[in-house]
């Protein structure tokens, strides 16, 4: 199988794993009490990972981020969470702000 296919398949791979899983959240959503104790290690869960990845992303990238210098990723990633604290805990002038800090401080 040639590079194309296996990317297509790869793709196709992962919008199925995540419908599969929306769809079984979706029929389970209304049997789930949101402070039960299940709900909140999920919760958690999910939280650990984002955070895991963030901070792999951050110390340890890969690619075209492997070219800027860490403390211009550290800072970035501060502004980030300094914006997402001061902006009522929204993402988008967080992830918003942290990119254009993080490209400004790339071209330097």
């Amino acid at each position: 199988m040639n590079d194309v296919l296996w990317a297509y398949a790869a793709v196709l791979t992962g919008a199925v794993a995540t419908y599969v899983w929306r769809f079984a959240g979706v029929m389970l959503a209304g049997r789930l009490q949101p402070g039960s104790a299940w709900v909140q290690w999920v919760s958690l869960v999910a939280y650990a990972l984002l955070a895991a990845l963030v901070a792999r992303m951050t110390v340890l990238p890969v690619g075209v981020l492997d070219t800027t210098p860490l403390w211009a990723r550290l800072l970035a990633a501060g502004v980030a969470a300094a914006l997402f604290l001061g902006f009522g805990r929204t993402l988008l002038v967080p992830v918003m702000g942290g990119a254009a800090v993080l490209g400004l401080l790339a071209r330097m």
